[in-house]
């Protein structure tokens, strides 16, 4: 267990591993683009890990059927966002910063800019809790870099199933959109918006160029 191992200071001492985060409304296509880089990265001849948020770990499965399913009922915003907490906590703690000790790359399906986008800014609620509560759970472990795909909502969102998040209206995925692109205002070097207009190879190719550039891998 990573417990018994490395303390979460540690890891950060470390720095071995490459960090990097995936996020966007729902529907845009970022769990596609997540698979494409990881591909890259074997063919590169890195160790990678791909995971997602939330239902990371075993813990986490559990954590995501309670936030996801639409017959699950009511879950205040309070519940809802410490939830997701406790199920970041737990996937840092067991699959994200051990990896990174390993040096390996890991590759995450959204992380804490998505609590700041969706129960932040798309439930307007208080960002600094949020911030504060979820930088406890993953004990300052941040991404390298983060890639939001940028779409309309009214487009993408015909693409989705429908679970308890997507089923919210229109207005709500208009702010959580408005919030990612305030997260790209305050940090330009870590979180780039990415046009997700186009191809698939069209939108990889805008965000390995970015890694490129950058000699990120």
């Amino acid at each position: 267990m990573f417990d018994a191992e490395f303390s979460l200071e540690e890891v950060l001492l470390m720095n071995q591993g490459i960090f990097i985060t995936f996020e966007g409304i729902d529907g845009v296509g970022k769990s596609t683009q997540l698979d494409l880089l990881y591909k890259k990265c074997l063919e590169l001849g890195y160790a990678a890990v791909r995971t997602r948020e939330p239902g990371g770990t075993e813990l986490g499965q559990w954590i995501r059927s309670l936030l996801l399913n639409p017959d699950m009922g009511e879950i205040s915003v309070q519940t809802e966002i410490l939830l997701y907490a406790a199920d970041r906590a737990q996937h840092v703690a067991q699959v994200i910063a051990p990896a990174l000790a390993a040096g390996k790359v890991v590759l995450c399906d959204r992380y804490i800019d998505s609590t700041l986008a969706y129960q932040g800014y798309g439930l307007e609620r208080d960002l600094s809790a949020i911030r504060q509560v979820n930088l406890l759970a993953a004990g300052k472990v941040m991404p390298k870099i983060t890639f939001c795909l940028d779409h309309d909502p009214q487009i993408v969102l015909k693409r989705t199933k429908g679970d308890r998040i997507e089923q919210r209206n229109l207005d709500y995925y208009r702010r959580v959109r408005k919030g990612y692109h305030k997260i790209a205002e305050e940090e330009p070097e870590r979180f780039c918006l990415i046009d997700a207009d186009g191809t698939i190879e069209q939108v990889f190719d805008r965000i390995w160029q970015i890694i490129a550039r950058r000699g990120i891998l």
